[in-house]
């Protein structure tokens, strides 16, 4: 059955004036929603900076948005939770390189590093590569994601952190909150809650793809938590120490999230 156009004019003349108000409303809220988001945009843009200390540059409201959204993310966190891993076959053969923050490769020895463990104050363990490939080996494959937008499966080969506390009897101190890791330099260092540092996926790792580590990769020994984006995988670890205060973390200094879970 054909629909016959109405022939009556006011009928069209009503049919348009909805038309037009419908128009007008979507216009009107589209306008308003912009407006709204472009105020709390200019808001947070004029708003002052935090003070700069364990973290920094960040605005201040960005900053606490930050830390609230750490706390909501730990009290969700469980070790029953683990990151997807994949199979040997899977990983990269050429591994992304894209840091150098730490590394420096021409006066660096690795036959010479020592990783130096801060039990207490005046209490240093002194450690060798050699010493902690002794400790029982573990390998993960891994989608390895970076703050930047890219991930890469990889293949790691090291000691499970928690295997790392046990043997070396660091118990106590891994009751703190924090652990703390920085490069032989000092110049890049990250902050970790202890809970994720636990994780036992965590690992201090020297060997990739079945190889030992190269300068380049963090060599002789770096760190590989899959519970958080690239920045926090330390390369070349030259010191261990733990807090019950946050320590220091080059990128949050810069203004990212101190956090930076997955």
């Amino acid at each position: 059955m054909e629909l016959k156009k109405s022939e009556n004019p006011d009928d069209e003349t009503t049919v348009n004036q909805k038309i037009r108000r419908r128009n007008f409303i979507s216009f009107a809220v589209f306008f308003a929603f912009a407006g709204v988001i472009y105020k709390g945009w200019n808001w947070l843009y004029h708003s002052p900076f935090e003070e700069k200390g364990v973290t920094g540059r960040a605005h201040l409201p960005l900053r606490r948005a930050l830390n609230k959204t750490e706390l909501f993310f730990r009290n969700f966190f469980s070790n029953n939770n683990l990151v997807k891993t994949y199979p040997k076959s899977m990983a990269a053969k050429k591994v992304r390189v894209n840091s150098h923050i730490g590394m420096d490769y021409h006066d660096f020895k690795p036959e010479d590093w020592k990783l130096s463990v801060v039990k207490s104050e005046g209490d240093m363990l002194s450690l060798t590569i050699d010493d902690i490939k002794t400790l029982p080996k573990t390998e993960i494959v891994f989608d390895f994601k970076c703050v930047e937008g890219w991930d890469q499966i990889q293949h790691w080969g090291g000691v499970k952190f928690t295997d790392f506390v046990k043997h070396y009897q660091l118990e106590e101190q891994a009751k703190m909150q924090y652990v703390g890791m920085k490069t032989p330099d000092s110049k890049y260092y990250v902050g970790l809650d202890m809970d994720s540092a636990m994780h036992p996926q965590t690992i201090l790792a020297y060997e990739m793809n079945g190889e030992p580590l190269m300068l380049v990769h963090g060599a002789p020994l770096r760190l590989i938590i899959p519970v958080k984006y690239g920045i926090k995988n330390l390369k070349r670890i030259g010191t261990i120490s733990f807090s019950n205060q946050r320590p220091g973390d080059f990128w949050a200094r810069l203004g990212y999230d101190y956090y930076s879970g997955l």
